[in-house]
C-alpha cells in the first residue's frame, strides 16, 4: 500500500485535543441523544465483570455525561433493541446498526477450525430449538453454564450457545445480574440490519472509518486496536475509508484522522472525571502514553504484592490530561479512596472534584483516603474534600 503524503501537521496538543473531543471528553455534549449518543459515537462501550464503584460500561456514559441514572444507561443499552453485545475491542456493547459490519468476524469464526471447548453432539440444535421456543434464556435457563465450579468447565449447552452467538445466529440481547441472556438474532435484531451480505472489505472500510472517526486521530497500531483487527486488514482499506494521512508532532509513526475532526479546531468544556481502566480513551496503552505522557496499567490480575497503584487504579481526567489515579472502593455510604497518586499539587482540586462527584453518583455520603503516594499531598488533599463535602 502506497500511502499518501500527508497535508495536514499537527502538534502534539492538537492531537491531544482532537482525541479528547472525539472520546467525547471535550465539549458540550448533546444530552438529548444521552447514553445511546454516546455509544453511537463511541462505536463500542466494552464490558467487563469487575465492579468497583459500577461496572464499566455504567462508568462510560457518567464519564462524558455526569451522574446519568444507573437504570437509565442499562435501559439505553438493551431497551428497544438499539444495542448488542459482540466481539469488538474486547466483549463489548455495540450500536445495533453496526450488526452487518461484524459479519467478516461471524464468517471468520465459522470458518475457524479449532476451539478451546468441546461441542458436544446434538447440543447446538438442542440450544437453538430450546431458544426458539422458550427465548430469551440465560445460559443457566438453557441447561446450566459450567459442569463444575471451574470458571472455564463450561456445559455443553453454553458452549453450544456461546458458539451460536459467535457464529451470529444468537445474540446477547442484556445483561441480567451479570449473566447474558441469548435470543435469536432472527428476533433481536432489526430486519434492516439482519443481513451478512457485506464482504470483508466493505466490513474493515466501515471499522476503521468507525475507529478512525472515535479517535479523531490515530496511528495504524491505534485504528487496529480499536475493533482488534489486524494491521495487514486496515493497511486494506484504509485509503479507502475516509480518513487522511496526516503527520503529527513528536508521532514516530505515520497517522491518520477523521477529516471532520479536523474541520474546526476542538474547544469547550473539559470534563473532570474518573476514568474507567476500561474506557476507550485510554485502551491503548502505547497510545495513552504518547498522547498525554502518562502510563495506564490494569492490576486487578497483578499479585498485590506487585500493584504500583492498586486493584482497579481509574485515572483521573481534568483540564484535558490525566493528573492523577485512584484506587476506590465503597464501605456503606462511604467512597474509600485506598491509593491515591497526585500529579504535583495542582492536581488536588481536581481530583477532589473527581471524588466527590464520583461518591454522589454511586449515592456515598462521604470521602475517606487511606493512602496519598506523596505524603505531603494527603493534606491539601484532605482540605479540598471537606470543602466539597461540605
Amino acid at each position: 500500500m502506497t500511502t499518501p503524503r500527508p497535508t495536514t501537521e499537527l502538534s502534539a496538543d492538537e492531537a491531544r485535543r482532537i482525541a479528547l473531543r472525539a472520546q467525547g471528553l471535550l465539549g458540550t455534549p448533546d444530552r438529548r441523544s444521552g447514553v445511546r449518543g454516546i455509544l453511537r459515537h463511541l462505536g463500542a462501550v466494552q464490558l467487563d465483570t469487575i465492579s468497583v464503584l459500577a461496572r464499566s460500561h455504567e462508568l462510560i456514559p457518567y464519564a462524558r455525561l455526569g451522574a446519568i441514572g444507573r437504570k437509565t444507561v442499562e435501559h439505553a443499552y438493551w431497551k428497544d433493541t438499539h444495542a448488542f453485545e459482540y466481539w469488538s475491542h474486547a466483549a463489548c456493547i455495540l450500536p445495533v446498526e453496526e450488526w452487518p459490519h461484524f459479519a467478516f468476524r461471524r464468517r471468520a469464526y465459522r470458518n475457524r477450525p479449532h476451539w478451546s471447548h468441546e461441542l458436544p453432539d446434538g447440543a447446538y440444535d438442542q440450544v437453538i430449538k430450546q431458544l426458539t421456543t422458550e427465548g430469551p434464556l440465560t445460559a443457566t435457563e438453557l441447561g446450566g453454564a459450567k459442569k463444575t465450579g471451574d470458571w472455564w468447565d463450561w456445559s455443553g449447552s453454553k458452549v453450544a450457545v456461546e458458539r451460536a452467538l459467535m457464529y451470529g445466529e444468537v445474540v446477547c440481547v442484556e445483561r441480567r445480574g451479570w449473566k447474558r441472556v441469548y435470543d435469536l438474532a432472527e428476533r433481536a435484531v432489526p430486519d434492516a440490519f439482519l443481513h451478512d451480505d457485506l464482504d470483508d472489505t466493505e466490513c474493515l472500510r466501515r471499522l476503521v472509518r468507525l475507529a478512525g472517526q472515535s479517535l479523531g486521530v490515530g496511528t495504524r497500531a491505534d485504528i487496529a486496536d480499536y475493533h482488534r483487527l489486524k494491521g495487514e486488514q486496515v493497511d486494506a482499506v484504509i485509503a479507502d475509508s475516509g480518513l487522511v494521512p496526516v503527520t503529527v508532532e513528536g508521532w514516530a509513526k505515520p497517522a491518520w484522522a477523521d477529516p471532520a475532526a479536523l474541520a474546526t479546531p476542538p474547544r469547550g468544556r473539559h470534563r473532570t472525571t474518573l476514568l474507567s481502566p476500561f474506557d476507550s480513551l485510554i485502551w491503548e496503552r502505547a497510545r495513552t502514553e504518547r498522547i498525554f505522557g502518562f502510563t495506564h496499567r490494569l492490576e486487578a490480575y497483578v499479585p498485590r504484592q506487585k500493584r504500583i497503584h492498586g486493584y482497579f487504579a481509574m485515572p483521573v481526567l481534568a483540564g484535558g490530561r490525566l493528573v492523577g489515579r485512584v484506587d476506590p472502593a465503597r464501605e456503606g455510604s462511604t467512597l474509600v479512596a485506598k491509593q491515591v497518586t497526585l500529579d504535583g499539587p495542582k492536581a488536588v482540586p481536581a481530583v477532589a472534584q473527581a471524588l466527590v462527584e464520583a461518591a454522589s453518583w454511586v449515592d456515598c455520603t462521604d470521602v475517606r483516603v487511606e493512602r496519598v503516594d506523596a505524603p505531603e499531598l494527603r493534606e491539601p488533599l484532605a482540605h479540598a474534600l471537606s470543602g466539597l463535602l461540605a
